[in-house]
């Protein structure tokens, strides 16, 4: 499916104010409707080999499984979207490649990578992530984290240990319980869900999420709604504002017109019944 002049999506990474490299790595490409950001962990620049393979290794192959991908179609195993699966089994690949390439090079024992990934088509979108980076949705001007962290705080919140204004202030906030390339195998959280035109959706490193409260990351996409660029420019600039302990990345996306696929029984259901 060309998603060309329907779908919106720019992105900015920026080493913030105290690191002296770059560990996040970025990928888009608007005319799949495809967003890629990665959030790299690891000593001697691990992390930004292994965040560098796993954008490479999910761009190259959700890009090339989609010019063949029946659209509409529905896995028969699992229920979801042949483009969930498709985006599950790009990012499953990542994990190998990146631990192989940990395995293989003394130099990168250990390296991983969070990652979330964003998938348009058909009127409805997939999110699939690992790891702490987050996803956000502006619908109806309310802001709505879709993803939940995979980390120990969050464990810590759900069990009702800390509060979620507590857990801002810990040391532990940033021990993540899933990554990318530290085991064989990891288990990928996805999420299928409409999209509506004009919705804006939010992906971002948890450099951008340590420095800034939600309410001021909403507050500049509304301050800047007819401009994700200039958003995007403005989160990065209000984190270092207030501290740029850590990398900062961003990707924001927004649907400008309907995108059905060919034939898809969804989109007639969708429009019969909206």
């Amino acid at each position: 499916m060309n998603l060309k002049g329907k779908i919106e999506i720019i992105g900015r990474t920026d080493v913030g104010s105290v690191r002296d490299h770059n560990e996040d790595a970025i990928g888009t490409e608007p005319s799949i409707g495809l967003a890629i950001l990665a959030d790299g962990m690891g000593g001697h620049r691990g992390g930004e080999v292994a965040s560098a393979i796993t954008v490479r290794t999910v761009y190259d192959t959700v890009t090339e499984k989609l010019k063949t991908l029946k659209e509409g179609g529905v896995d028969e195993k699992t229920g979801y979207s042949l483009e969930s699966t498709t985006v599950h089994d790009a990012i499953a690949l990542a994990n190998i490649n990146v631990f192989d390439s940990s395995t293989e090079n003394a130099q990168y024992r250990g390296m991983g990578t969070t990652i979330v990934v964003l998938l348009f088509y058909d009127n409805r979108f997939t999110v699939a992530h690992v790891g702490d980076s987050r996803m956000y949705r502006v619908r109806n001007g309310l802001l709505e984290q879709i993803t939940r962290d995979h980390s120990l705080m969050q464990e810590l919140i759900d069990r009702g240990f800390y509060t979620p204004e507590q857990a801002r202030k810990s040391l532990n906030k940033n021990l993540v319980t899933r990554a990318i390339g530290i085991e064989e195998k990891v288990r990928i959280d996805i999420q299928e869900d409409v999209a509506q035109i004009n919705d804006i959706y939010l992906l971002c490193s948890d450099g951008l999420t340590d420095m800034i409260e939600d309410d001021l990351i909403h507050e500049t996409i509304k301050r800047n709604i007819d401009n994700l660029d200039k958003a995007a420019i403005e989160l990065i600039e209000e984190a270092n504002r207030h501290g740029g302990k850590d990398n900062i990345s961003v990707i924001l996306a927004r649907p400008l017109k309907s995108f059905p696929a060919k034939n898809s029984l969804f989109s007639r259901f969708f429009d019969l019944f909206s």
